[in-house]
């Protein structure tokens, strides 16, 4: 059967950031090698994030790309995105069940039977592992925090923009719904204008998370009418569906409820977060621009390098 031109474009661009060197395929859809031009164009722009943010008193935390099972369980992931999940299973079998999986390796069969359970998963967006640390009573301004992690979703692709390896950027705010909407509101505007200085033709519009099932289309479509999400967009791939590169959602009380976090008037707190989808930014700036940051134009080049 024929590749649809969606199919083509998404190869070409693939095969375009190859043989520049950007990227170096692994051999499974969505997961690749970076080269080192790739990640100074990344720190770069992590650095212009920075720099928009400095004044909003952030401040900084980290954490690993896998979090505790119990953890991933209680967010309430599994209920909506079951399949964008990553669990994490490793062997705890003696000499004997060693020897029986390695023949079924040697053998190219399937050696799944052989793997447990751990009690971690991979982590499916970089505030997950925030909310349980952030118990009680916020102070009076609410909270703001500055998240980077690897994150895993289970959708391989041949577009190199949907990854199942990937790192987001996130700001946290956790207040009233006041505060929250406020901040977010400022944001997507901040948003919006930091990467169109950077020449980049993107839009914000209202969006939907990939809900799974029937239940999940009516989640979709509730989510898209109370305009609890947003995307800033842009072409890559295609200039019908353009890719988000940024993301903004408000979860109401959503998480707090699960994780015990109330305003500072006791009430319980409303959260948002913004997403810098960081290679997908990365890969809009290399399909607008070209392939060689050295013939950018200088106003994209005095952003970044200045």
């Amino acid at each position: 059967m024929m590749g649809t031109e969606s199919d083509s474009a998404e190869r070409a661009f693939y095969d375009q950031l190859v043989s520049h060197g950007l990227i170096h395929p692994l051999g499974v859809q969505g997961v690749f090698g970076r080269g080192a031009v790739f990640e100074d164009v990344l720190e770069r722009f992590n650095r212009r994030v920075s720099y928009t943010a400095a004044n909003d008193g952030a401040e900084a935390m980290h954490f690993p790309p896998v979090i505790p099972r119990a953890l991933f369980e209680k967010s309430g992931f599994l209920n909506s995105f079951p399949h964008l999940a990553g669990t994490i299973f490793s062997f705890e079998g003696n000499d004997t069940r060693h020897r029986a999986m390695l023949e079924r390796v040697a053998a190219g069969q399937d050696w799944s039977e052989f793997q447990t359970m751990t009690d971690l998963t991979l982590t499916s967006a970089a505030c997950y592992p925030l909310y349980p640390t952030c118990g009680g009573t916020l102070p009076e301004k609410g909270r703001l925090v500055d998240l980077s992690s690897y994150c895993f979703r289970h959708e391989p692709s041949q577009d190199p923009a949907r990854m199942q390896m990937f790192r987001m950027r996130e700001l946290v705010h956790m207040g009233t719904p006041d505060m929250v909407i406020a901040w977010r509101q400022r944001w997507i505007a901040r948003g919006v204008e930091l990467l169109r200085s950077l020449g980049l033709p993107v839009d914000a519009v209202p969006a939907s998370d990939p809900f799974f099932g029937r239940v999940g289309k009516m989640l979709a479509a509730n989510q898209k009418d109370q305009k609890l999400k947003f995307e800033v967009v842009v072409p890559i791939t295609s200039t019908e569906n353009p890719t988000a590169i940024m993301s903004f959602n408000y979860h109401q009380d959503h998480f707090a409820t699960k994780f015990g976090i109330h305003s500072a008037n006791g009430e319980v707190a409303h959260t948002a977060c913004l997403g810098f989808g960081m290679e997908r930014i990365v890969m809009a700036l290399f399909k607008t621009h070209g392939f060689v940051p050295a013939h950018w134009p200088a106003p994209v080049r005095e952003k970044l390098w200045s």
